[in-house]
């Protein structure tokens, strides 16, 4: 493989990670707002068993988690935001499987569908759905360290 070759699989390896950590973040939002009466009930379960007033909270961080997923969505699929769209998805996947670690080694939580896809996919939080997150912040890394905005893209953000 040449020079030239390694640039384009690199910038194609970059571009997959890019749109496609940002379709998972769109993808999950839609799924959560799809059955987001069920997902709330989840959230409030979590939150009551971390010990907070699940009445009061169930709602906010649903809102949170969703609006927190699209924003990351949009920041990866802006030329002028992309690295830290690809910072703030390697949060989230850390918060998210830190969150399900937390649960069911230190709260002893039983298994609880988190609704992490909304009803399309069966998610339990637990070991899986912590090492399902943390494999993904490889594309995370790979959208961190290789993007690089071309000249092109600088143009159009121009506009």
């Amino acid at each position: 493989m040449n020079a030239d070759q390694k640039s384009k699989a690199k910038i194609w390896s970059v571009r997959i990670c890019r749109y496609g950590l940002a379709a998972l973040f769109l993808f999950t939002a839609i799924a959560k707002l799809a059955i987001v009466k069920a997902f709330v009930k989840n959230m409030g379960e979590l939150l009551a068993s971390s010990g907070f007033d699940y009445q009061r909270w169930s709602w906010p961080a649903t809102i949170v988690v969703i609006v927190a997923e699209i924003v990351t969505a949009v920041l990866l699929i802006l030329p002028r935001t992309v690295r830290l769209g690809a910072l703030f998805a390697a949060v989230l996947l850390m918060g998210f499987a830190g969150y399900a670690l937390y649960y069911v080694y230190g709260l002893h939580g039983e298994p609880l569908e988190c609704g992490c896809f909304g009803g399309i996919i069966a998610s339990q939080l637990g070991v899986k759905t912590a090492l399902r997150n943390l494999a993904l912040l490889v594309p995370a890394i790979v959208v961190w360290f290789g993007y690089r905005r071309t000249r092109k893209e600088s143009l159009i953000g121009q506009h």
